[in-house]
Parts: structure tokens; sequence; C-alpha cells
């Protein structure tokens, strides 16, 4: 079947996730702006599995996790505007449009969930820069990653089931 090309519109959760997510972008850029003068030289860049720094770079690095997540929150924002290139298991004309809708909002939902992470990794690493500890510590990134693959896992159902 050649995949059509819908004009979808943007579901509303997807826009209030959106700015929800800016939102917390924003602040921690404001938040690094108001806290880059009393940075110490050296700031986190790497953390071990327990949460703990194991690797210390310029204070200038403390701007990376910002700049990664703005990177791929900008890339799949433009795939999900193309839900048409995505891959599919049992596309049908009876049901393109709702497996459409299900990979923007997946698509959605991932790149707004990384980009909140990105942000909060930034204002983290400027707390823990000041001689304090990681604010989540050890489920920092395993608490990341359930979230990132639980989305994964229930629209990966949600696309099984729509017939």
């Amino acid at each position: 079947m050649e995949r059509p090309k819908l004009q979808i519109k943007t579901p509303i959760v997807a826009k209030i996730f959106n700015w929800i997510a800016l939102l917390s972008f924003i602040s921690s850029i404001v938040y690094l702006i108001t806290q880059w003068s009393s940075l110490p030289n050296k700031v986190p860049t790497h953390y071990n599995g327990l949460g703990e720094p194991d690797h210390w770079g310029s204070k200038g690095f403390i701007f990376v996790p910002l700049i990664i997540g703005i990177v791929l929150w900008s890339g799949l924002t433009i795939l999900e505007k193309y839900p048409h290139t995505h891959n599919y298991i049992g596309l049908t004309d009876e049901n393109v449009e709702r497996k459409y809708k299900n990979s923007i909002l997946m698509l959605n939902f991932i790149k707004n969930e990384m980009l909140v992470f990105f942000a909060y990794s930034a204002w983290n690493d400027v707390f823990v820069s000041k001689q304090k500890e990681s604010l989540l510590g050890v489920w920092e990134f395993p608490g990341f990653l359930i979230i990132l693959f639980g989305t994964l896992l229930f629209f990966i159902i949600r696309t099984v089931r729509i017939k």
C-alpha cells in the first residue's frame, strides 16, 4: 500500500506537552544564566551508576545537556510532521489516520520527555556543582529509561490494537 500523505491536526495533548517541555527548557536556561556567576570553574559532565559525578569539565559544559536536548527535540519535531514516513504494521485504508495520529503522539511524548530530562539534567548539574548531592541520585537515569521505554511500550501496544 502506498502510504497516503494526510494532513493530521496536532492533538491538543501534544500541544500542551510541547508547551510544558519548552517552558521547562526555557526555565533551565534562565536558571543557568542566573546561576552562572556563582558556578565553580568545574562542573559535573558525567555520573556513575550511583548518580555521583565521576568526570568534571569547565563550566561551559553545563549547557551541553540543553544543546543535546533541543537538537533531539527539533529533529523529532520535524519527523513528527511526516507520519507517512514512519514504520507501520498492518496499515490499511481504514486505519491509516488512527495509526498516523498514534505515531505522531508517540514521537511527541518521546521528544518532550527527552527535553524535560535534559532540562532537568542541566539544572541538576548546577545543583551538584555547588557541592550538593544529585537530586535523584541512583534513580535519575533508570527513572528516565523507565519513563521513555514505558512510553514506547504503551504506544506500541496501541499501534497493535488499532485494527
